[in-house]
């Protein structure tokens, strides 16, 4: 299945919700610290229910880990800025779905690490800065899910 990463998130209750959305739809969700928040903190448990413990999740000390982990694995840089939407990309099962921190998403030099052909950008009207991070990676990982034939569903 494919992988979610939030690089340093900052908003407990979209990682909570971002758990939960992980666990129905199969993918590995990956935190990249520093977080904004405590793992523990009680809006992150509100949100994510008793999600949490059905998801698969692996924290990261810092970029540099995360890149290392996902050594051979192809990164989507899913961002306002990405050059192309989400929906024209075929996407593979074991592909890493990138997103930034609520506030300033990611950063330029990482963005511009990855291929221009793997920045992904969700269409909206022009007069419209982004959308909320949990709804956006709900949008990009269920295309990709539904590109995968829904694997694992029931």
């Amino acid at each position: 299945m494919f992988h979610i990463a939030l690089y340093e998130p900052e908003i407990a209750p979209n990682t909570g919700n971002i758990i939960r959305l992980c666990a129905n739809n199969g993918a590995k969700l990956h935190l990249i610290e520093p977080l904004g928040f405590d793992l523990e903190e009680k809006k992150l448990r509100r949100a994510g229910l008793d999600y949490a413990d059905l998801t698969n999740i692996t924290r990261h000390k810092n970029f540099e880990a995360f890149l290392e982990a996902m050594q051979g694995k192809r990164i989507m840089a899913c961002t306002t800025k990405g050059s192309r939407p989400h929906s024209e990309l075929e996407f593979a099962a074991d592909d890493v779905l990138l997103f930034g921190p609520e506030t300033r998403g990611l950063p330029m030099d990482i963005i511009e690490s990855i291929p221009a052909s793997q920045r992904l950008r969700i269409p909206m009207a022009a007069s419209n800065r982004s959308l909320n991070l949990s709804n956006s990676v709900a949008i990009i990982s269920y295309e990709a899910w539904r590109q995968l034939d829904y694997a694992g569903a029931e």
